[in-house]
């Protein structure tokens, strides 16, 4: 049956995705795939399909924020898909993160609206830990710079205290900050998928976000190769967990 949003259906017959938020990042995707397939485009939900060393992978964008992720997450489950890795970027809230660096988030504050919808406050937003412990193997693998530790995701850049409210999160030992991740893990694991989330740090700990972002969207050097490397390290956890090698 085609899901009503992201346009695909089970005769897809793939098991995993790599979920960018922004729909250009599934065309640098591609480039890392072969023999890569565009499917459709509805929405905020560009996705393709390829082979990453022979292994079958859908890369679909979900646009911004936990309500467009929890859509994505159902539907991508409706068709067949058991595994999914979030590549996208944050701003540091530790100082020795530097642009660039990846994030490996082990679990989330779910400052969303979109997971309490599912389930109160109190339930934990956690990565699979099999498939977190695939990306942490392969990033070491491939020597690229990460930490790995707790995010907060949130729903809006412009709020009035966003350097208060930063301070404080910072204060209590979260790493950075996005809009996506706690709805994945906690969709994701009432549905019975694995998930994890990779983030590429464009913005470090004290800077202007605004001025920040303005830089990677002109692909600064730093934060283009951190975006090459999460989807590279993304892409050989799919492998190492198509061939058993997670915990």
């Amino acid at each position: 049956m085609v899901q009503p949003h992201i346009q695909l259906d089970e005769t897809l017959n793939i098991k995993y995705a790599i979920l960018p938020g922004d729909p250009a990042r599934v065309s640098r995707i591609a480039q890392q795939l072969e023999q890569p397939e565009e499917l459709g485009f509805n929405r905020e939900y560009r996705s393709l399909r390829g082979l990453y060393r022979g292994v079958p992978v859908l890369a679909m964008s979900t646009g911004m924020g936990g309500a467009s992720m929890a859509i994505a997450v159902e539907e991508l489950r409706n068709i067949g898909i058991t595994h999914i890795i979030r590549i996208g970027s944050c701003g540091a809230l530790q100082e020795g993160i530097g642009l660039g660096d990846l994030i490996l988030v082990n679990a989330a504050v779910r400052d969303d609206g979109a997971s309490r919808t599912y389930a109160p406050a109190s339930y934990p937003a956690a990565a699979d830990p099999g498939l977190l412990c695939a990306c942490a193997r392969s990033a070491g693998d491939k020597g690229f710079r990460y930490h790995v530790g707790l995010c907060r995701s949130h729903d809006s850049f412009y709020i009035d205290n966003a350097e208060e409210v930063n301070a404080a999160w910072s204060r209590r030992g979260i790493l950075g900050s996005d809009m996506e991740t706690a709805s994945l893990f906690t969709v994701a694991r009432l549905r019975g998928l694995k998930a994890a989330s990779i983030l590429n740090n464009v913005v470090v700990w004290g800077k202007d976000t605004s001025s920040s972002i303005g830089s990677y969207a002109d692909g600064a050097s730093l934060t283009a190769k951190g975006e090459k490397d999460e989807i590279t390290v993304a892409l050989e956890a799919f492998v190492r967990v198509e061939k058993g090698e997670t915990l």
